[in-house]
């Protein structure tokens, strides 16, 4: 007779489950569940943050259509637009002609301005937010617009999904600053690109990866209970 017990779920063979256990000397992430698994629409209204997964390898996967980065009219060699370009067997940019392109748009922008240039690899197309001229650095504003832009030429073309975007923080080219010369809260990034119509993925930063005992959701918009949290409740 089968037994009524439920049993727990295991996540490895033999002994795993007591010998994978992270302590706090470990770089670990704390993923909290959020929402009803069994409530589903067709609407897409969140943004996935894919979080434990290698953005580069992810796309040399094949795993993604489309990639939103930063660019600079300085030195990609270092970004993740550059070294695409090199790993990928069928593209016909390098780090120096992405370099080149950019130069050659941003002599005509403002320096408020955030133009989104395309870059064709052949198996990635990459959505590029340009960084403004005369500037070392992004703010949430230059990322409202380009998002803006990027929201329009993903949502309205199914060809172009699906669609993965790094967080443009942690950087060491095209860094992020707030209105506190600091760099921003990935709350503070999320919540600019979903309120400019980005509905793809998004990786974190490496850096988030060690931030235990904070713990973390998968997607986003953040689960109410941080509201009620923040409201002094729970």
């Amino acid at each position: 007779m089968a037994s009524t017990t439920p049993d727990i779920p295991r996540i490895y063979d033999e002994e795993g489950d007591q010998l994978v256990q992270a302590d706090k000397r470990s770089p670990r992430v704390i993923l909290l569940p959020s929402g009803n698994p069994r409530e589903a629409g067709t609407d897409r209204d969140r943004i996935r943050i894919q979080w434990g997964q290698m953005l580069l390898a992810d796309l040399l996967a094949n795993r993604y259509r489309t990639l939103v980065c930063g660019v600079n009219t300085e030195d990609n060699t270092g970004g993740i637009i550059g070294m695409l370009a090199d790993l990928l067997p069928t593209s016909q940019w390098t780090a120096e002609t992405i370099t080149a392109h950019a130069r050659m748009f941003s002599e005509s922008m403002s320096p408020d301005e955030t133009l989104v240039l395309k870059f064709d690899m052949d198996e990635v197309e990459v959505l590029a937010l340009l960084r403004p001229k005369g500037r070392d650095h992004f703010t949430l504003e230059d990322l409202e617009r380009g998002f803006c832009k990027v929201g329009s030429m993903i949502e309205r073309r199914n060809d172009r999904l699906p669609c993965a975007s790094v967080s443009f923080l942690g950087a060491k080219a095209n860094t992020l600053v707030g209105d506190d010369q600091r760099e921003p809260s990935f709350e503070s990034v999320l919540r600019t690109m979903h309120q400019a119509g980005y509905r793809g993925d998004v990786y974190p930063s490496l850096g988030m990866w060690e931030l235990a005992p904070t713990a973390v959701w998968a997607s986003y918009p953040f689960s109410d209970s941080l509201k009620v949290m923040r409201s002094g409740g729970f």
